[in-house]
């Protein structure tokens, strides 16, 4: 082989093995975001996973649900599909599990689903939906000193939290909004947003934040603002 023909195969080489070096370097990182997510929303094998959706606040069926939580499901979807969950859907007063038997995705206040009412009675105290002098619907969130009541078609507030109660529980996120609309938005934030609420909070550490949606009769669930970080005062007793 002539030193010109040697030279050219050793380039070829080497451009092989610069290839499959980078190609490897590539999957490795995208297996451990993919391991990261997982760990962060309690699906590290592709596990089944609970999703608890409310009953339709002025609907007369009991099995009804509205349209926004229906699409609150959609945004949470791309996060089970890239994690390869299997999503139970179950109705609100369908669901006789554990706290921390699988991750969990609740959907709505308490008033309209059972299980966010247990969960804010037993695991987030400090977090509740009461009423205020402002808010004669009784929707207004409070956190510790902390009063988010509904500016009517300005703003409306949801709590965004989660829940682990013991380091190798499974996590409960939970979406409590004053409404569908700000139920679909905090959905569509935790989608969205969940890389840095990873490096904020870690992957197995308990948050709760308050997000304003902004002019919701205008824009819908699309202008998303973090009104208030709750993770200090939410979790314990007043």
């Amino acid at each position: 082989m002539t030193g010109d023909a040697w030279n050219v195969s050793l380039n070829i080489i080497a451009s092989v093995i610069t290839g499959s070096a980078v190609w490897l370097a590539t999957k490795a990182l995208a297996w451990r975001r993919l391991r990261r997510m997982q760990v962060f929303f309690g699906l590290t094998g592709g596990d089944e996973c609970l999703v608890v959706v409310p009953r339709h606040a002025s609907s007369n069926r009991d099995r009804s649900v509205h349209r926004n939580d229906a699409a609150a499901l959609l945004e949470l979807s791309t996060v089970l599909g890239d994690c390869r969950a299997r999503p139970e859907v179950v109705f609100h007063d369908d669901v006789y599990q554990g706290a921390a038997d699988k991750a969990e995705f609740c959907i709505g206040g308490p008033d309209a689903n059972h299980r966010t009412a247990a969960h804010l009675r037993s695991a987030i105290p400090n977090l509740r939906h009461a009423l205020h002098e402002d808010d004669p619907e009784g929707l207004t969130i409070s956190a510790g000193e902390h009063r988010f009541p509904v500016e009517m078609g300005r703003a409306e507030y949801v709590a965004l939290a989660k829940i682990q109660r013991e380091r190798d529980d499974k996590p409960a996120f939970l979406i409590c909004g004053q409404t569908s609309v700000s139920n679909r938005a905090a959905a569509r934030y935790l989608q969205r947003n969940h890389t840095r609420l990873m490096r904020t909070y870690g992957l197995r550490k308990r948050f709760c934040l308050i997000l304003r949606v902004v002019e919701p009769d205008t824009y819908g669930s699309s202008v998303v603002e973090l009104a208030h970080d709750a993770t200090s005062e939410a979790f314990t007793t007043s």
